[in-house]
């Protein structure tokens, strides 16, 4: 076994952990989650949309360190974005009756990214949890919410903006 060089201007403390660790890599795209999200905030005017995604930002960070710490998301957090899903879901029914393709205007193109990313995240928990590791419920369940809400969001900046939804027929997947 060799030793891993460990850089005096290390960018983080844990990047030199072992690859089986997914602490780190947690830790590493939650951030990238909630500094993009940050740029999806500097896209909002509309007042109240930002402030809510702001809150999300919060709650991201607020995940990072979970794997590492304790959990310190609350299920009343958890069930405020469920209710934010389910809220949005109501403001862009009938505008996603099936597939779409990932696109759009350019804040509603970084919220799919988002939704995308967020669904990375919960495949790392299952990982984690998959090598024997306590991971809380709650922490899937808010990751599998934000991937939902990322989601309606790209649909309700698509109206906003005046964008159509480009449907998307899979040839892998029968649509119903």
């Amino acid at each position: 076994m060799s030793i891993i060089y460990r850089s005096p201007y290390e960018a983080y403390p844990f990047l030199s952990d072992a690859s089986e660790d997914l602490r780190c890599d947690f830790e590493i795209y939650t951030d990238k989650v909630a500094s993009m999200t940050g740029m999806l905030i500097a896209d909002c005017n509309e007042p109240e949309l930002r402030e809510e995604l702001i809150k999300v930002e919060e709650l991201i960070y607020h995940s990072n360190p979970t794997l590492r710490t304790k959990l310190t998301l609350t299920e009343d957090e958890v069930i405020w974005l469920k209710n934010r899903v389910d809220y949005w879901n109501e403001e862009t029914k009938g505008r996603c009756e099936q597939f779409v393709l990932p696109c759009g205007s350019k804040r509603a193109s970084l919220a799919h990214v988002l939704r995308a990313e967020a669904k990375g995240l919960v495949r790392l928990l299952y990982r984690y949890k998959e090598s024997k590791h306590f991971v809380d419920n709650l922490l899937i369940d808010f990751m599998n919410l934000l991937s939902g809400y990322f989601f309606v969001i790209a649909l309700e900046l698509n109206h906003i903006d005046g964008v159509e939804e480009i449907p998307y027929k899979s040839r892998n997947y029968p649509s119903k």
